[in-house]
């Protein structure tokens, strides 16, 4: 079945960059792999400009990358180039996309020369963390704008369903501070539930479109998850990524303060893993909420690199590796799902869709534990932006919402710091005291 072209947001930042940069820079689009990255860098190219070259490093001939050992004679590459893709080129109206740019880093090291050039615009893709290990002996052009994607969040995800109005009223009832009431609530989390499902990978999107099975669905996630390990082990062959990967969901179904590594790893220790860490982070398939320490604004100031929480970058995927026991999860266990019957506590699903939206509208994660006055357990707050002057602290609850006791406690041993206060949970928008209970499905417009 045809592959779709979904509307991504991110066009706009590219039209942007188009208008504003006008062949000044190169952009770069960055982010884990399959979220759709050559798809939009080619849909954009096909619609902004007269013609254009869509160079793929993964599949393209070693005569193509060998054009870029010598690039004295740009004269020359731009006609190789034209000539090999039986292209014509127009100066100032066309653009050349090196997609997967990692696998020729002279081609990236050539956009400094290209650029100044300015006869075209130039679009690369690539993994950030494929960037990174291909990258070290060449010189990185300072002339790049780089923007990340990120798999398609809930606004997409409904435009891909055919509906554009659903978010709009959604954001009129944030901004109005206003209840949508119970008979759209239970159909509104229905839906967003659904998204949680899918997830916002364009392949599994485009599953679901076609077939309406979610256990077809869930098998084009395995194979994406399968093709994240494998990229796991390419940088790391001992396994330890790979394995601190699957380990994820049972990681935060232990509901412990902190990733723990010496129980996935056997001898684990921060120190001995912290590069692993590092490029696991760069990847983007993962996301990383680390421990404020002295929560305050700034977060960044008193972060502690080696308390963490880990997260995956789509909560489609997350829910497929939660049970990967199984070689297929079956639609029985997809339908209880969506219909909020699973018996299973789902609280670390609903952290990672809210630790997914936060990343995606532009936030690095931060959490914050500390003691009980009996000291036999932690309060926690779930993550914490920084909004102006302020804190806005966030707890997350899957099911009820009388009871936010480490939001009240943290509410009142930093008060001077604490703006406005949030429990994202399942059921409709509404205040308890100076708490606001807000609704998953809001939690983009934070």
């Amino acid at each position: 079945m045809a592959e779709r072209i979904f509307r991504r947001k991110l066009y706009e930042k590219m039209l942007q960059w188009k208008q504003e940069r006008d062949g000044k820079t190169a952009l770069l689009i960055k982010g884990a792999r399959r979220v759709g990255k050559s798809t939009l860098a080619e849909e954009f190219a096909k619609r902004e400009y007269e013609s254009y070259i869509l160079i793929d490093f993964t599949e393209a001939d070693q005569e193509v990358k060998d054009l870029f050992e010598d690039i004295s004679d740009l004269d020359d590459l731009l006609f190789q180039l034209q000539y090999h893709y039986n292209t014509r080129l127009t100066p100032r109206k066309s653009v050349i996309i090196f997609d997967e740019v990692q696998d020729c880093p002279l081609a990236r090291q050539a956009i400094k020369k290209l650029v100044k050039d300015h006869r075209y615009d130039y679009i690369e893709t690539g993994s950030l963390i494929s960037i990174k290990k291909k990258t070290k002996k060449i010189r990185i052009p300072s002339e790049e704008t780089r923007i990340e994607m990120y798999p398609m969040d809930y606004e997409e995800f409904r435009w891909a369903l055919g509906d554009t109005v659903t978010v709009d009223l959604l954001r009129e009832a944030y901004e109005a501070k206003r209840p949508l009431g119970d008979g759209v609530m239970r159909k509104l989390l229905r839906d967003f539930r659904l998204y949680m499902l899918v997830g916002g990978m364009p392949q599994a999107v485009n599953e679901y479109l076609d077939t309406n099975n979610l256990s077809a669905v869930d098998m084009v996630k395995r194979e994406i998850i399968e093709l994240y390990a494998d990229d796991f082990r390419k940088i790391d062959p001992t396994g330890k990524a790979t394995r601190m990967f699957y380990a994820v969901p049972a990681q935060l179904n232990k509901n412990a303060s902190r990733y723990q590594i010496s129980s996935v790893i056997e001898q684990g220790k921060q120190d001995r893993v912290e590069e692993l860490l590092q490029d696991m982070e760069d990847s983007k398939v993962v996301l990383f909420s680390h421990h404020a320490d002295d929560p305050n604004v700034g977060l960044s100031l008193h972060e502690d690199m080696g308390r963490y929480k880990m997260f995956l970058n789509d909560t489609g995927l997350f829910i497929t590796l939660a049970f990967w026991d199984k070689d297929v999860t079956e639609n029985v266990i997809y339908q209880k799902l969506l219909s909020d019957k699973l018996s299973a506590d789902l609280g670390y699903v609903y952290e990672n869709i809210v630790a997914q939206v936060l990343t995606a509208t532009g936030n690095r994660l931060f959490y914050h534990t500390w003691p009980t006055e009996s000291g036999k357990h932690n309060y926690e707050v779930d993550f914490l932006l920084s909004r102006g002057a302020k804190l806005w602290p966030l707890e997350v609850k899957s099911s009820g919402y009388k009871s936010h006791a480490s939001l009240d406690a943290f509410c009142e041993k930093f008060s001077s710091r604490v703006g406005e206060r949030y429990l994202v949970y399942t059921k409709d928008y509404r205040k308890d005291g100076a708490t606001t209970l807000l609704p998953v499905a809001m939690t983009m417009f934070l």
